[in-house]
């Protein structure tokens, strides 16, 4: 996954994952709706799991590709900045 070496993201099939450790639930929500809104902005969503309260997992890809697209990686890069 050269697109994304040197980050915690990591390639799952036709998938790019990254998983978060916060420090509670609201920052866990809190980081949530800002990944929303750079989704929007982006107009390209990531499935969001929020589980133990204080982790997320984002999986991202394009689903009307069936894998992964630039687009995947510039949410990604995105995502990181945040």
């Amino acid at each position: 996954m050269d697109k994304l070496d040197g980050t915690d993201w990591r390639r799952e099939g036709a998938t790019i994952v990254r998983d978060l450790k916060c420090d509670d639930f609201l920052a866990a929500i809190a980081f949530v709706n800002r990944v929303a809104e750079a989704a929007e902005s982006a107009n390209h969503h990531p499935d969001i799991l929020i589980h133990g309260f204080d982790r997320v997992r984002l999986t991202l890809s394009t689903h009307s590709t069936g894998g992964l697209t630039d687009k995947d990686f510039q949410l990604a890069r995105t995502i990181d900045g945040l």
